[in-house]
């Protein structure tokens, strides 16, 4: 039988040869070369056959050494990983600096270098002197994503023990099993500091409430043209986002940053109040970020530092401004977690987080006073632009000196001014003219010969300035309960208290409060009028007694404001009377009573509007002798404005109903002229005085839905059948709609 030595056994011979018995031509030679066996003869067949299969069955191998293989192996995979890498990183530099090139926002190569640059080291959270962070716990897990260039996790430091303890973790490529530390991390942020036993237990109560309640703020940031080398810096993104937390008073408990493939940033911060998180684009210079708390903390004021701390502007000259747009909403529920909450009592819950706050399509928005304290209620102001009526574009070529119409005409294009009392729109830049003008006009033209006038309310100046516009103004009495509107309006809303335009007659100024026929006086109007013309005031000198008012105004809370001093106002029976009291025979009420009513909405006694209602039934049982209810639609709210017009006497009601040729010749010869020769009113002229005279259809048919049905409701008087009725209220919207053309006949019937 032939034998051939086993493959372990030639092995380990040729092993002890070295690596040149491996390759020896002796060997090679002798294996491959070796000559057949001769056949001579029968007898030695069997040799011969034998010999013949051992051959047949020898089988040659080349012999390798293993270290040798193993070696060259881990060499040619060490090449090819290597060689890998340096092509991934060529790639990668050769793509970002070509997109960054040819973006807007880079400008050379070397901004493309610095924006792949990975950072070395992200600061870490720190906790806010004497503030207390009650126990947490940490848990977490990574995923491998081939899109992230680096990934950091850093933790509050709480003492300066924690110091020592480095929660970083950076890899390219995490391992998707879960990083368990739970003698660590778990008890990181909660191993120290649980709330210090000094602390006075109503701290404890507040933080427990501002952090547990089922509500809060979110507020949304984007904002563009910013530097794209900031963007993609971790480390500079990070001291942002830590700085921005500190200012804000918020407790940062850990933050987690990927840098991305190619460009970009994405972090995500853990707040004790919620979080923080952003998302960049770099070469396109844009950063959006959220952050929600459900403390009691404000995020509006935060805005200026965000804007300062993430809003950094490109390098260049040619560099545009950074540009931010935002929206503020309340998330959650309130009514049924906090005892006593009133919706309309939180201004943002009201018109300010409804329309202003909430938007977040506004091109503008800049809060010019903010949540301003006022001794009686809060104040805003914003300044907006909101695309759908005006365009960024437009008013920048409005600034501009170039000759044209934008240039020429600023006014039409800039942005708006809006005023908010308790959240409450109370008046806006571009609707100044169509709500002060309609308030104050149409009573003021009507009235044959007005010399005294009132205004309960009206802080912002603008109501008096329409009203010194009449020649025939000896006195505008303004009692204004808040001095603090007064002095913001005076600061921050200038053209509500010009006067420059007329300051051209004796005793005029620019400043319409020191004209000398204006007497501001800050003190509650409802004890002013109480005091000096209510049941009271009988027992008084007539010394001590103010004059009575040809007009009263008063343009001040809305009726279905749920406000207690609303209610008052509007229901008073005492003050009410003391209304009718302060007039002259032939006196005028002005009363502006909120949004219109709709054709589908119920009647006011039965809805939101129910002051509006009962103050309507007073006026009637207190003699007014002619109620009428007419509205303005561009006043920018969101609904028509509604003003409601109360005559002492029947004769000064027939003038409601003149012509506007007559309207226009009498405020053509009571209006003082302009300075600059236009015309002194925006908005009013006689024919929108006879858009007045009509009540709105909506009105009569909310007053017909009362639950006491008045008699001229009836089918047979609505529909023409009965031509004669005897009216026993002085308003009654259907009465004016059907016989309008008989109104000054049929007066008598008031």
């Amino acid at each position: 039988m032939c034998k051939s030595p086993s493959i372990f056994q030639r092995l380990s011979s040729r092993t002890n040869q070295g690596i040149a018995g491996f390759f020896s031509p002796v060997n090679l030679k002798k294996d491959f070369n070796q000559p057949a066996p001769i056949v001579s003869g029968a007898g030695n067949s069997s040799k011969v056959k034998k010999s013949d299969s051992c051959h047949e069955n020898q089988h040659y191998t080349l012999y390798v050494n293993p270290i040798i293989l193993v070696g060259s192996v881990l060499c040619f995979v060490s090449i090819a990983f290597y060689a890998g890498f340096v092509v991934r990183v060529f790639m990668i530099f050769n793509s970002n600096s070509v997109n960054l090139l040819n973006g807007s926002s880079a400008q050379n190569l070397s901004v493309a270098k610095d924006l792949i640059a990975d950072a070395t080291q992200l600061p870490q959270p720190t906790v806010i002197p004497g503030k207390e962070v009650p126990p947490t716990t940490y848990t977490f897990k990574h995923f491998p994503v081939e899109g992230s260039r680096t990934s950091h996790d850093l933790h509050l430091v709480r003492s300066s023990a924690d110091l020592d303890d480095e929660h970083e973790h950076v890899d390219v490529y995490a391992s998707t099993e879960d990083v368990s530390e739970d003698n660590e991390d778990s008890s990181d942020d909660s191993s120290d500091d649980s709330s210090d036993d000094s602390s006075d237990d109503d701290d404890e109560e507040d933080v427990a409430e501002g952090v547990h309640l089922p509500a809060g703020q979110h507020l949304l940031v984007d904002i563009k043209n910013v530097d794209p080398i900031f963007l993609n810096s971790e480390e500079r993104l990070a001291e942002a986002m830590i700085q921005l937390v500190d200012e804000s008073e918020l407790t940062l408990l850990s933050y987690h940053c990927h840098g991305l493939v190619p460009v970009g940033v994405s972090c995500a911060g853990v707040l004790l109040e919620s979080h923080v998180a952003f998302h960049t684009w770099p070469t396109e210079g844009v950063i959006s970020m959220d952050l929600f708390t459900c403390g009691s903390g404000k995020l509006i004021p935060t805005l200026p530092s965000i804007q300062q701390l993430f809003g950094v502007k490109a390098s260049g000259d040619d560099a545009d401004d950074p540009m931010m747009l935002w929206s503020h909403k309340l998330r959650g529920f309130r009514e049924g977690f906090v005892p006593g909450y009133n919706f309309d009592l939180n201004p943002l819950d009201s018109d300010l987080g409804a329309e202003i706050l909430s938007s977040q399509d506004f091109d503008i928005k800049n809060p010019v006073v903010s949540d301003a304290e006022t001794e009686f209620q809060t104040v805003d102001i914003y300044e907006v632009m909101d695309p759908t009526y005006r365009k960024l574009s437009d008013y920048y070529k409005s600034l501009e000196d170039d000759g044209s119409y934008e240039s020429l005409h600023p006014e039409f294009y800039g942005p708006d001014l809006v005023l908010l009392l308790d959240g409450r729109i109370q008046s806006t830049r571009y609707g100044d003219a169509p709500y002060h003008e309609s308030i104050v006009h149409p009573a003021m033209i009507t009235h044959s010969n007005p010399k005294r006038v009132a205004v309960i309310g009206g802080g912002e100046g603008a109501t008096v300035r329409e009203i010194l516009k009449h020649s025939t103004l000896e006195k505008v009495v303004m009692i204004e309960i808040d001095e603090g509107v007064v002095n913001l309006s005076t600061k921050y809303l200038p053209d509500w208290q010009d006067c420059s335009s007329i300051a051209h007659h004796e005793g005029c100024d620019e400043w319409c409060f020191n004209d000398e026929r204006a007497d501001l006086r800050i003190e509650d109007a409802m004890a002013f009028f109480n005091d000096n013309f209510g049941e009271s005031s009988r027992s008084k000198p007539s010394s001590d007694h103010d004059a009575q008012f040809d007009v009263v105004i008063m343009d001040c809370l809305d009726p279905n404001d749920d406000h207690p001093f609303a209610k008052v106002l509007y229901t008073n029976d005492d003050y009410i009377r003391s209304l009718y009291g302060a007039l002259t025979d032939d006196g005028i009420l002005v009363v502006q009573v909120g949004e219109s009513a709709d054709i589908d909405s119920e009647a006011d006694e039965n809805g939101s509007f129910e002051n509006r209602s009962t103050m309507i039934k007073m006026l009637d049982e207190i003699g007014f002798k002619s109620i009428h209810i007419y509205e303005e639609s561009h006043c920018e709210f969101d609904a028509p404005w509604t003003t409601l017009i109360a005559f002492k006497d029947v004769e000064t009601r027939k003038r409601w109903y003149r012509n506007p040729a007559e309207v226009e010749l009498d405020l053509s010869r009571r209006i003082l002229p302009m300075k600059n020769g236009k015309s002194p009113l925006r908005y009013f002229d006689g024919a929108t005085m006879q858009s007045y005279q009509l009540p709105p259809r909506a009105f009569e048919d909310t007053y017909c839905r009362q639950s006491d049905m008045p008699k001229e409701c009836s089918d047979e008087v609505r529909f023409g059948l009965q031509k004669e009725i005897n009216l026993s209220s002085a308003y009654s919207p259907v009465f004016e709609r059907l016989f309008v053309d008989a109104k000054p006949k049929q007066t008598s019937m008031l």
